[in-house]
């Protein structure tokens, strides 16, 4: 378990792994019935009633790791036989009821879902209630409490409903930004991001068998805070012993962005970031007025993959990093070209295992292009410094006001404000994840300490300015 935080993330894993090891061996369509046998071999379940259950949620979880279902859109998916161990969520009374006199919960609802019994210890008629919390606020004991699911504690944008007729959750695609907060903190892994681990597998196969192209991987720069167990030039060889023939930062890529965002907050006056694929979705379907005002440069991700694609005759680009909705962002018609496919570092540790190739065994290679304001875009608040530093590298008068927004709440109430002329800032930063991409569903590991990691590695960069940075690739 040294490698993952939780034993939800060691069983995704785990199927991933074996997906892959098959597909690596060209067996995955002999054995893919059998997947679920290699990972609970015996008649004894270790984590669910019964072995055939448990069995049956590793077939569904292996779907998902082979790409999921095809008719959904979205990354993130529910698997409705995993999801249905949480207890109905609402407004109940508890036991801390004392029966008073004052019956202000029933005053106070205005839909007659409070009633009493013998005792006079209220309850409430789920068919009638519709969780507006009255009732709570007004109990002089606070015996009546909200009792809400993880996946919908997670979702800060109320994505997540609960189907009435088997207890499982709905995703509102509608609403769903893709950041997969749901997915890292549902204790049963009943809801997964979507894999394409096999696209990536099928790549580096005809890689392998002498295709005549070069494969890139572009890691995002929150993988130092990630394999802590290992050397991080460790980690770039493992990546070439895989079949990548060249490892690139996707710090490189923010510099490239910070130099040109600086230069257009400066023309336009006011923008939000658009490094964050999950923040501008939820711009776009929350705060659509707001859109012309996120800029127009694509994400680091894309400016260098665009960047190799354009320079790199055959290039293929895969993105490695934390984050579920930059699967989503690799779908968009502006990205497709330049991506090719995208992993988090959880499918990584899987691609890595399933080659057997133990990583603290190799030599150490080396992963520097970028500099420090590239490499901090990786946590909260590093995008801002990098634009501070492009508007001073090049010379640029301009007052930078920046709003740094940690988490998905925060950025709806920057945007918010905004919107309605009261936020005192031009420069809205909006990271959907806590922490910002350290903090994305796809890490291995995630913790305070991860900023603290992300600057040290910052600090490291042979580059000291984004010019000297950028200047590389001119």
């Amino acid at each position: 378990m040294r490698k993952f935080d939780t034993k939800v993330q060691y069983l995704k894993y785990k199927v991933l792994r074996e997906v892959a090891r098959q597909a690596w061996n060209d067996t995955l369509l002999q054995n893919v019935f059998e997947i679920p046998k290699m990972i609970v071999p015996g008649k004894t379940p270790t984590m669910r009633c019964c072995v055939y259950k448990e069995r049956a949620i590793l077939q569904e979880r292996v779907k998902i790791a082979m790409g999921g279902n095809k008719e959904n859109p979205n990354i993130i998916e529910v698997i409705d036989i995993a999801c249905d161990e949480c207890p109905a969520a609402g407004y109940e009374v508890t036991d801390s009821c004392r029966g008073c006199l004052a019956h202000r919960c029933e005053d106070v609802c205005k839909r007659g879902a409070i009633s009493f019994d013998h005792n006079h210890e209220a309850h409430i008629d789920k068919s009638k209630c519709v969780e507006c919390g009255q009732c709570a606020k007004v109990c002089p004991y606070t015996a009546i409490v909200n009792r809400k699911r993880p996946c919908q504690n997670a979702c800060k944008i109320k994505a997540i409903s609960i189907n009435k007729n088997d207890n499982a959750a709905i995703i509102d695609n509608s609403k769903c930004i893709q950041c997969g907060a749901c997915v890292y903190q549902c204790p049963f892994g009943a809801i997964m991001d979507k894999s394409y681990i096999l696209n990536v597998i099928d790549i580096l196969k005809a890689g392998e068998k002498g295709k005549n192209y070069k494969t890139y991987a572009i890691v995002a720069p929150s993988i130092s805070s990630q394999f802590k167990y290992a050397k991080l030039g460790q980690v770039v060889t493992g990546l070439k012993e895989l079949g990548f023939h060249t490892v690139v930062e996707a710090a490189l890529g923010a510099d490239m962005v910070a130099e040109k965002e600086s230069r257009e907050l400066a023309e336009k006056g006011f923008l939000t970031s658009s490094c964050c694929p999950a923040f501008v979705k939820y711009v776009k379907s929350t705060f659509p007025e707001m859109v012309e005002h996120v800029s127009h440069n694509l994400s680091p991700m894309t400016t260098l993959a665009k960047y190799i694609k354009d320079t790199t005759e055959n290039a293929k680009v895969v993105f490695i990093g934390p984050c579920t909705a930059k699967k989503a962002e690799a779908q968009l018609e502006t990205v497709k070209p330049y991506v090719d496919a995208v992993l988090t570092f959880e499918e990584l540790q899987a691609l890595f295992d399933s080659r057997d190739i133990e990583i603290t065994e190799l030599e150490e290679d080396v992963l520097d292009n970028a500099s420090y304001f590239g490499r901090i875009f990786a946590r909260s608040g590093g995008l801002a410094d990098a634009v501070a530093e492009g508007l001073k590298e090049q010379n640029i008068d301009f007052d930078l006001k920046a709003c740094v927004c940690d988490g998905i709440e925060e950025c709806r109430t920057a945007l918010l404000k905004k919107s309605k002329n009261v936020l005192d800032a031009n420069f809205i930063e909006g990271m959907a994840c806590i922490g910002g991409c350290i903090g994305g569903a796809g890490c291995l590991t995630h913790g305070e300490k991860n900023k603290a990691e992300v600057d040290k590695y910052g600090r490291e960069a042979m580059e000291k300015s984004i010019a000297s940075a950028v200047s590389i690739l001119k």
